[in-house]
């Protein structure tokens, strides 16, 4: 068994990596635990020094990186290069916001001294995606091995150069040795190391397939875990939302990473009195996404990850069709090599359709229309999913009300994409999983709140 890379603009096979040995997985597990016994007596400000070490190498090797993702999953390398960017912003957030953070918190009681700390819990082992192969990585490792971790990434088998690539950098970052290491692993291991008990959590950000075996793993081992899963997330278009702007907004929700995000618009909820309006802005906001080669700079819409992936989406297409929905645009298979697939709008989708009720996990938008703002909230929230939603409308406090209070999800945004940004935490409700990523919380969330009490 092995990794293998395909480039998916060609189909051409570009690299394969062998699975790690047992030998060589059981060293590896040994080294991070050593290596985190040192690192958790560290100080904060020790820890932190290698984090902006990682920054700084993210954006000198940004080019490098972004074309590194272009090759081996396809995304567009303007986009790709930005990935890189954004994961540095990252390492700025925890570098500054770390030491107030971790600081013990005085709780005055009976005792001469009474706190809590947050200590690290150690080895959390990262089992992530290829959709985002940088972002996801650093985001779950930067803040663990702040907070006194260790890490042990188990990447997707798509995306070998980009798992090798990572450790490397935080090998040139000076963390210590071991402390950070890639595993080119499969299933079976994965799930082994979640028994281990020298691997004390998981973060997992895959589908809900897989979250469901990661949470009953770890659950029968009395382990924590952070789940970020698969999305289906609507946006909201009221009737006095501005259409044009709402169009294009959605357009970029729906196609950035040309469609493959968990957090992508999918579901466009529409009131009844401006469906046929957005809908025709929709199709010309879509069809302004230049496709063409990832590698090139001015190439907004690249192939699809994997041909298996387009395949899966275009059966859904074709089953929602079947069932009643209209295609408006899209929905053919190019006959070139490569997963290719064009944007797709799917209009009068109804509940009991594919484009409904499942995630999809490409260029294809499904127009839903509501018959008014009740009905539009009712449809937003009648899903398995809940990891991000967005509303459209003119009256920015109604829709603030409606994000808080009404709409069923993890992350909820007006007149705006729904979008991870290191200051806010992240992640779902529902199928879409538990746990909190960025922000304070995700700082926190693989520590253990230690009371301290002293007489």
């Amino acid at each position: 068994m092995s990794f293998i890379a395909v480039d998916p603009a060609t189909g051409e096979r570009i690299a394969e990596v062998p699975f790690e040995s047992s030998t060589s997985v059981e060293q590896k597990i040994a080294a991070a635990h050593a290596a985190h016994l040192e690192w958790r007596l560290q100080s904060i400000e020790d820890r932190i020094q290698p984090l902006l070490e990682i920054g700084r190498l993210l954006r000198e090797r940004k080019d490098d990186y972004g074309a590194l993702m272009t090759r081996e999953m396809g995304k567009p390398i303007s986009q790709g290069v930005a990935e890189a960017a954004k994961c540095a912003w990252i390492c700025d957030y925890y570098a500054e916001q770390a030491s107030g953070l971790l600081m013990p918190v005085d709780a005055p009681t009976d005792g001469t001294a009474s706190y809590w700390t947050y200590r690290p819990l150690g080895i959390v082992l990262g089992i992530m995606p290829w959709n985002f192969p940088f972002w996801q990585v650093i985001r779950f490792a930067t803040p663990a091995l702040t907070a006194g971790n260790a890490a042990l990434l188990k990447h997707a088998p798509c995306v070998p150069g980009c798992a090798a690539a990572l450790e490397q950098l935080f090998h040139d970052a000076g963390y210590p040795e071991g402390l950070f290491a890639n595993l080119f692993i499969g299933v079976d291991t994965a799930g082994d190391l979640i028994d281990d008990p020298r691997v004390r959590a998981v973060s997992l950000t895959g589908s809900v397939q897989a979250g469901r075996a990661v949470a009953a793993r770890a659950g029968a081992a009395i382990k924590p875990c952070v789940l970020e899963l698969g999305g289906s997330d609507p946006s909201v278009v009221l009737a006095d939302a501005d259409l044009d702007a709402a169009a294009k907004s959605c357009a970029m929700g729906r196609l950035i990473n040309t469609g493959q995000s968990c957090v992508a618009a999918k579901r466009f909820v529409v009131v009844e009195s401006v469906r046929d309006a957005f809908e025709k802005k929709l199709v010309d906001a879509m069809n302004d996404w230049a496709v063409g080669d990832p590698a090139d700079p001015d190439t907004a819409l690249g192939p699809m990850a994997r041909e298996d992936l387009r395949d899966t989406l275009h059966d859904q297409v074709s089953r929602s069709i079947s069932e009643g929905a209209r295609l408006v645009i899209g929905g053919e298979l190019p006959g070139r090599d490569g997963a290719w697939y064009p944007t797709t709008i799917l209009s009068d989708v109804e509940p009991g359709m594919a484009a409904y009720s499942e995630e999809l996990f490409g260029p294809v938008a499904t127009v839903i229309s509501a018959k008014d703002e009740e009905d539009a909230i009712r449809i937003a929230n009648d899903t398995s999913f809940g990891l991000g939603a967005s509303i459209y409308t003119g009256d920015a406090k109604r829709g603030e009300q409606i994000a808080a209070e009404l709409l069923d999800a993890g992350n909820c945004f007006v007149n705006g994409i729904v979008k991870s940004d290191p200051r806010l935490p992240f992640g779902g409700t529902k199928e879409s999983g538990y746990g909190r990523e960025l922000s304070p919380l995700g700082l926190l969330e693989f520590t253990n709140a230690k009371t301290v009490w002293v007489k």
